[in-house]
């Protein structure tokens, strides 16, 4: 059995285009690591070798990177000067800079990258807060998504959509352009860099593509678990997401209330230094709670006070139960609230490691009692879903609900992403108690 008998997949997928590039630094070494003094060097070499060319040679050369690239890019010439700005500190003394001089030596430290060329997986879903021309009796929604690239390093990049009355579902085109944040703000601290983003409100929700900034995340922000959090009446937007330095992993915390601006906060606790976290979208008894895996093999069930500190052990509240789980379990993305109790949809990890989603339903008012479980899961890896990066996975990052259904968008094997609906009711009914 592949899957649930209540459980849709639908015909809609996300595939990852290599034809979507953003520009980002170019030392030349890996951003966001500092030069060292051979890369500075290089760099200083690049910029005697600018100031060497004439006037008419500059503006030539000029010319010839615009036509190559400004038809790919928003505001070339605005990027080139803040990116030669950004460089001086590493540049010798020098000469004072023309503005088409500026413009070619940021030029000269700047590359496309294909932010998606290899996978487009891992989704989150989140109802839009800007709900204006959404079907009637349906809402519009947003998708986050795990973009990878050269070298493995992963972005976070967004898609917006519909879902009609009827279930049906419908994902908008996505821009032609893509284009990273200015960073308005960044604070150093003990744990790292919190940092504030803003995109231009020109630029569709698909073109915004968060890359890695801090030292933490230089290879990669993974794996966001959008959900929209209320606390009274205000509401906001949070996800966790890994943040992967090459060496080591931790939690770090997404907030936005538009998705236009962001704030991107390391956690405090020992929890923190774990990955996989998934908040409940409202407080619980007064405080904040979080679903994680603290021994990569069971889940916990962490409480905290202040939203950013989340220390070690919890409450013990999944462990392996079946054999398409047996190996280790986590959570799918942040808990969602039903009439009944909190659905947590889960992945399993079974034999020759294949990952299946399945679910726990948890007590409203106390979420450490277990109500019920599903003894199958409800979505395994079909044959067409079998091959990709990493074979045998199906997986989400989170799930909404929408009338009696749940919306889940889902990975294949690490490469696209796909949609399925699952009934409520049918689902409650088919799990153990």
């Amino acid at each position: 059995m592949s899957q649930a008998s209540f459980l849709n997949r639908q015909g809609l997928h996300l595939r990852p285009d290599p034809a979507r590039v953003i520009v980002r630094p170019f030392k030349p070494t890996t951003e966001p690591r500092d030069l060292n003094p051979t890369d500075k060097m290089r760099a200083n070499h690049i910029v005697d070798r600018v100031l060497a060319l004439s006037s008419e040679a500059v503006a030539v050369q000029l010319a010839d990177v615009l036509d190559n690239f400004q038809g790919r890019h928003r505001n070339l010439l605005e990027r080139f000067e803040t990116r030669a700005d950004e460089m001086e500190d590493a540049f010798a003394t020098h000469g004072v800079f023309s503005k088409s001089q500026r413009q070619l030596v940021g030029a000269y430290f700047l590359s496309e990258y294909s932010f998606e060329a290899s996978a487009l997986f891992n989704p989150s879903i989140v109802p839009h807060p800007d709900q204006s021309g959404a079907p009637k009796g349906g809402l519009r929604f947003i998708i986050s998504l795990r973009g990878v690239g050269e070298g493995h390093v992963s972005s976070l990049t967004f898609r917006t959509g519909t879902i009609a009355a009827d279930g049906s579902l419908a994902v908008d085109p996505t821009a032609r352009l893509a284009s990273v944040p200015r960073i308005t703000d960044r604070v150093s601290g003990p744990d790292g860099d919190r940092v504030e983003l803003t995109f231009r409100p020109e630029e569709d929700l698909s073109e915004r593509v968060i890359f890695p900034i801090t030292e933490s995340q230089s290879n990669g922000i993974e794996d966001a678990r959008f959900v929209k959090f209320s606390d009274g009446d205000r509401e906001t937007y949070y996800a966790t997401y890994t943040a992967y330095s090459g060496r080591a992993i931790r939690s770090e915390l997404i907030e936005t209330g538009d998705f236009m601006s962001f704030r991107l906060t390391p956690l405090r606790g020992a929890a923190s230094h774990n990955k996989g976290m998934a908040l409940f979208p409202r407080k619980i008894g007064g405080r904040y709670a979080m679903i994680a895996r603290q021994d990569n093999e069971n889940l916990y069930l962490l409480y905290s006070d202040d939203l950013y500190t989340w220390e070690g052990g919890g409450v013990p509240l999944l462990k392996p139960q079946f054999p398409w789980e047996f190996v280790q379990i986590g959570n799918c993305g942040s808990p969602i609230e039903l009439d009944e109790g909190w659905l947590l949809l889960t992945h399993g990890v079974g034999p020759i490691r294949k990952y299946s989603i399945g679910a726990a339903l948890l007590d409203k008012r106390d979420p450490s009692k277990v109500l019920a479980r599903s003894v199958e899961p409800l979505l395994r890896p079909e044959p067409s879903e079998r091959e990709g990066y990493v074979p045998n996975v199906v997986y989400t990052c989170g799930a909404m609900r929408h009338n009696d259904q749940i919306i889940l968008p889902y990975a294949v094997s690490d490469t696209f992403s796909s949609f399925a609906t699952i009934r409520i009711s049918a689902l409650i009914e088919a799990m153990r108690r």
